[in-house]
């Protein structure tokens, strides 16, 4: 098929290979020890080489021991170092791992909640169920939440993850069952964290955050997977769910700013010669690869507590406003998954028996298959749920994993629409009642702690999620489940 020859610096061919795949073929001179895959379609791709997102993926193939290849999903952009929507996997023996190649958000991801209501129950209290959700939620930059760690408390915190605050009193031990790792990475230590992680993360655990996250009420607009749209308790179109976007807040980003500074000196001391430093990297096995390993781990720990507690208060939010008892809401966890992640997994490499690698995600959800023993029982039959939010204001997805995942993407997908407009760019050609006002004429009710939180997160700022999913439906690595519409939001 045909190739385009350009990029953001119109260095690199990349060559379309079908309707939804494109390559950078390995090119040793410029030091690639793997291609690029790119899972697109025109337009998508056209948006990629506009900014850097190639030229980062690109760069990232020259890292020592990275496999078989460099994979952008079609919510790809441009990032810190590694392109957000990006996906590598380096040997676990001689390969590297990458604060950057994870992200400063460690374990931002998502999780939904179902509930056996339906729009009509709650349009009527939906702006008092948005306010009591804005009340109960701390949001915003630097937002502390209520709860307030001693050190020793948050040191169990960060071994325990979720499973602390079930313990605590935030959530039951089902939700346990429906969490990628169910909710606690085991090997966590928080003893290499720095003391200003630590004081930031005493501060801010059970808060939303800023940027674009946000916790959106939302009802089925249609069902496209039945079976898997019933093994996770939604059987009808208008029935309402919770979407929880967040992470590990101050805590994850002070982890990767001191990993990424420790990083950048150790590539000296490896002889390594990184062709950007924002790729700062260790050897996977070295002193510093294992410290950073465990306090991102720990980090990993600290988002899935955070997400726990911010379902506790927004079942206790739903219970008090609509005077419904927690039997008759049946708010159960359908699931929850990281999209900025590290860890060891087995995968095919060209052909070989599998073997162990260490799969960075940056801005990638896990779309394991049926069968795969990692995932809950409950959902062995049908593939994991891959939640794929919009922007707010559009529609949001579940596809399950797909079995040609495992080949094509080390079981990975899109976690998003992925952006295409800076948020200066955006304050400077929308206003606030512009944003608010289309909005309500959707029949959506927000509420942001400030008006640029709320500017900055236009649905104009991204691509289209429909597109996203339809991608990741047609090349194979995830299939479409439900998708789902906004109803009311709140944001940091």
């Amino acid at each position: 098929m045909s190739s385009l020859l350009v990029t953001k610096k119109g260095k690199h061919q990349v060559n379309k290979i079908s309707d939804f795949k494109f390559q950078i073929f390995k090119d040793e001179s410029r030091g690639m020890n793997i291609p690029v895959t790119i899972y697109a379609n025109d337009l998508l791709i056209s948006k990629m080489v506009e900014d850097r997102t190639l030229d980062q993926a690109v760069n990232v193939t020259t890292l020592p021991g990275v496999k078989k290849h460099m994979i952008v999903l079609p919510d790809g952009h441009e990032g810190y170092g590694f392109p957000v929507g990006g996906v590598a996997a380096s040997d676990l023996e001689d390969g590297i791992i990458s604060p950057g190649g994870v992200g400063y958000d460690i374990n931002c991801g998502v999780r939904l909640i179902r509930t056996d209501l339906l729009e009509s129950d709650i349009r009527p209290k939906l702006k008092t169920l948005v306010d009591g959700l804005f009340s109960s939620i701390p949001t915003g930059v630097g937002s502390e939440g209520s709860i307030k760690l001693t050190s020793s408390e948050l040191d169990e915190l960060l071994v325990e993850g979720a499973k602390w605050s079930v313990e605590n009193g935030y959530g039951i031990n089902s939700d346990l069952d429906c969490c990628e790792e169910s909710g606690k990475m085991t090997g966590a230590d928080p003893i290499h964290i720095s003391n200003n992680a630590r004081k930031r993360g005493s501060l801010q655990l059970g808060s939303l955050g800023s940027g674009n996250h946000f916790l959106e009420l939302q009802k089925v607009d249609k069902i496209y997977d039945e079976t898997a749209a019933k093994t996770m308790g939604i059987t009808k179109e208008g029935q309402i769910q919770i979407l929880i976007h967040c992470g590990s807040r101050g805590f994850g980003h002070q982890v990767c700013s001191d990993y990424l500074r420790l990083s950048e000196q150790a590539t000296k001391k490896y002889n390594m010669n990184i062709v950007d430093r924002e790729l700062a990297c260790v050897p996977n096995n070295s002193p510093e690869g294992e410290s950073y390993r465990k306090s991102m781990f720990s980090a990993l720990n600290f988002a899935w507590a955070n997400r726990q507690m911010i379902t506790h208060w927004t079942r206790m939010t739903f219970q008090r406003i609509l005077k419904m008892s927690e039997q008759d809401l049946n708010m159960n966890l359908v699931y929850d998954v990281s999209h900025n992640i590290a860890k060891v997994e087995r995968h095919k490499v060209d052909g070989e028996q599998t073997r162990d690698l260490v799969v960075h995600r940056k801005g990638a959800t896990r779309a394991f298959p049926a069968g795969m023993e990692q995932l809950p029982s409950r959902y062995r039959s049908i593939g994991q749920p891959v939640i794929i939010p919009g922007s707010m204001g559009t529609a949001s997805w579940i596809l399950v994993g797909n079995d040609r995942s495992m080949d094509l993407s080390f079981g990975s997908t899109a976690h998003g629409a992925g952006r295409t407009m800076s948020r200066s760019h955006a304050k400077r050609i929308h206003t606030l009642d512009e944003v608010k006002r289309k909005l309500e004429s959707r029949g959506i009710y927000v509420r942001s702690m400030t008006k640029n939180g709320l500017i900055e997160e236009t649905p104009d700022a991204y691509k289209d999620v429909d597109m996203v999913a339809d991608v990741s439906h047609n090349i194979g690595i995830a299939t479409k489940a439900v998708r789902l519409v906004p109803l009311g939001v709140i944001k940091g």
